[in-house]
C-alpha cells in the first residue's frame, strides 16, 4: 500500500466504540489503529485492508480483551487541603448536610484548610487522588476550584490543576467555581462577594489562562438563581462556557437557567423537574449524574432518569471527587453505582463515562473509538462492557493509552521534598 504505516494496531479486541447514538457499538474480533495520536482505523479484523504487519509498525493481539475509549471524569473537586472524615462521622450520627454547613462545617471547613496549604503541598496531596483515577482508566479529567473563595487561593488551586495535567500527561479541564459557598469574612456582605467573584476574580483568572469553564452552586444553602445569572452574564462576556450544580437539594430552576445560556452541563439533578428537562433537551445540555454524593449523603430522591430518557437528554456520570460528600477515587465505581442506585443500564453507564462525559466538557475529539478521534484507549482485563459496571472495586485496567502513547511509558510525576 502506498501510505505511511500506522504507529500501532491492536488486533482481536472486543471493541466498545461508544460511537452509536444509544448503545456501546460493540465490534467482536475487532481492530483499532492509530497514527500521530489519532485513530485511523476501526472495524472488524477481517476487513483490514492488508496484512497487519504491512499496515503498522507495532502490532499487538489483545486476545479478545475489551477495549473502550479512555474514561472521562467530567466533575471533580480533587484539589483541596485536609479532609472531612469528621463530618462523615457526624452525618452517621444524625446530622444533616445543611446542619453541618450552617454550623461552620461543610465547604467552609475545606476552605480554611485549603487556604492554609501551599501550592506545592496542594499538589502533593492532590496527585495521589488524580493517579487513582488514572489507574482506573481515566484519561481526561475536570477539576474545579471553589475551596479558596478569595483570589489567591482560587488561583493556587487552578494552577495545581493545570500542573497535574502537565505532570501526568493527560488533559485536565479547569472550572472556576467561585460561587461555591459564602466565605466567612463576607457573611454579612453577600452582594459584595458576588461582585468580587464576577468583576474581579473571574476576569483576572480568565486573563491568566487558568479557566476553561465557569460553575456555581445554585442551591438554598449556596447561591440564588439571580446571583448565578450575574455570574453567567460575566462568563458570557468573557466567552467562557458555563456549567451548574443544579437541583441537588431543592428545585431552584437552575437547570433551565444553565440551558438558557447554552450550558455544557447541569449536575446532580435529584430535584430536577420536567420544565428543566425540556430546557436541557432543547439546549443540548448534558445531565451529569453524581451517585457518589447521593450515596454519601444517604439521599432517597432519585434523579428523574426515565424523564431524561424520554426527552433525549444525554446522561454523563462522574465521581464528584471531593472531601465532604463524595470522597470517591474510582470512576468505574461511580458507573456501577449509577446502575445499582439510579437504574442506568451498563451501556448507559459506559456512555456516561465516555462520549457523554466528553460532551459535558465541550470535547468532540474523544469519548468514542472512531476515525479522527484522539487515541485515548483502555485495554481491560474484561471481555464485555457490562463487566466494567458489574465488578465492584478491584483493578481491571490492563493498559492505558493517551494520545496513542502507553501511559506506563510516560515520565512519572516529580516528587517534591516534604515540608519540614
Amino acid at each position: 500500500m502506498n501510505m505511511p504505516r500506522w504507529d500501532k494496531l491492536l488486533l482481536n479486541a472486543t471493541l466498545a466504540t461508544c460511537a452509536d447514538t444509544t448503545t456501546c457499538g460493540v465490534i467482536e474480533r475487532g481492530a483499532v489503529a492509530w497514527q500521530h495520536g489519532r485513530i485511523v482505523w476501526v472495524g472488524r479484523m477481517d476487513e483490514l485492508p492488508d496484512a497487519p504487519n504491512a499496515l503498522a509498525e507495532a502490532v499487538e493481539s489483545v486476545d479478545g480483551a475489551l477495549v473502550t475509549p479512555g474514561l472521562i471524569d467530567c466533575h471533580t473537586h480533587l484539589v483541596f487541603g485536609g479532609d472531612r472524615a469528621d463530618e462523615f462521622d457526624l452525618r452517621l450520627n444524625g446530622a444533616s448536610y445543611e446542619q453541618i454547613a450552617k454550623a461552620g462545617g461543610g465547604i467552609v471547613s475545606t476552605v480554611r484548610a485549603t487556604r492554609d496549604t501551599s501550592e506545592d503541598q496542594l499538589y502533593l496531596q492532590s496527585m495521589p487522588r488524580a493517579q487513582a483515577l488514572l489507574s482506573d482508566g481515566v484519561t481526561t479529567l475536570e477539576i474545579k476550584s471553589g475551596y479558596g473563595l478569595e483570589l489567591e487561593t482560587e488561583r493556587r488551586m487552578l494552577k495545581v490543576a493545570r500542573r497535574l495535567g502537565r505532570e501526568l500527561g493527560i488533559t485536565v479541564r479547569t472550572t472556576f467555581l467561585g460561587l461555591h459557598a459564602l466565605p466567612p469574612e463576607y457573611h454579612d456582605r453577600r452582594e459584595d462577594y458576588v461582585t468580587l467573584v464576577c468583576d474581579v476574580m473571574l476576569p483576572e483568572l480568565a486573563s491568566e489562562g487558568l479557566i476553561d469553564a465557569v460553575d456555581a452552586f445554585c442551591e438554598n444553602i449556596g447561591f440564588t438563581r439571580e446571583e448565578t445569572l450575574c455570574l453567567f452574564e460575566r462568563a458570557k462576556q468573557l466567552g467562557l462556557p458555563v456549567k451548574l450544580h443544579a437541583e441537588q437539594l431543592s428545585n431552584q430552576d437552575g437547570a433551565a437557567l444553565v440551558a438558557e445560556y447554552g450550558g455544557l452541563s447541569a449536575d446532580h439533578l435529584e430535584h430536577l423537574g420536567k420544565s428543566g428537562i425540556k430546557a436541557m433537551a432543547a439546549a443540548g445540555t448534558i445531565a451529569v449524574l453524581l451517585p457518589g454524593a447521593f450515596h454519601a449523603l444517604r439521599e432517597t430522591r432519585l434523579p428523574p432518569i426515565d424523564l431524561l430518557r424520554q426527552h433525549g437528554v444525554p446522561m454523563a456520570v462522574a465521581t464528584d471527587c471531593n472531601p465532604g460528600t463524595s470522597p470517591m477515587l474510582s470512576l468505574r465505581l461511580a458507573a456501577s453505582m449509577a446502575c445499582t442506585l439510579f437504574r442506568l443500564t451498563p451501556d448507559e453507564a459506559l456512555r456516561g463515562i465516555t462520549v457523554n462525559a466528553a460532551r459535558a466538557l465541550g470535547f468532540t475529539d474523544r469519548g468514542t473509538l472512531a476515525v479522527g478521534q484522539r487515541a485515548d484507549l483502555v485495554v481491560w482485563n474484561a471481555r464485555r462492557p457490562a463487566e466494567l459496571s458489574y465488578w465492584i472495586g478491584g483493578s481491571l485496567v490492563r493498559k492505558l493509552y493517551v494520545a496513542g502513547e502507553s501511559l506506563s511509558r510516560r515520565k512519572p510525576a516529580r516528587r517534591l521534598p516534604s515540608a519540614s
